[in-house]
């Protein structure tokens, strides 16, 4: 079986091709993950480290 190419492929064919190598979402959701700035103001940051504290 002779390879062709990807770009030389039908485009039907080059969307299966790519799909094929896309992975899944499972177990990881798509949302991004940003971490919170450490220099913006927190109202509840305070009342965390209160109760951390009172342990």
């Amino acid at each position: 079986m002779k390879t062709v190419p990807i770009r030389k492929m039908s485009k039907k064919a080059q969307k299966e091709y790519h799909s094929r190598q896309r992975g899944t979402w499972e177990g990881v959701s798509p949302i991004s993950r940003t971490v919170p700035s450490g220099k913006v103001y927190n109202r509840k940051r305070w009342k965390i480290a209160d109760r951390k504290n009172m342990d």
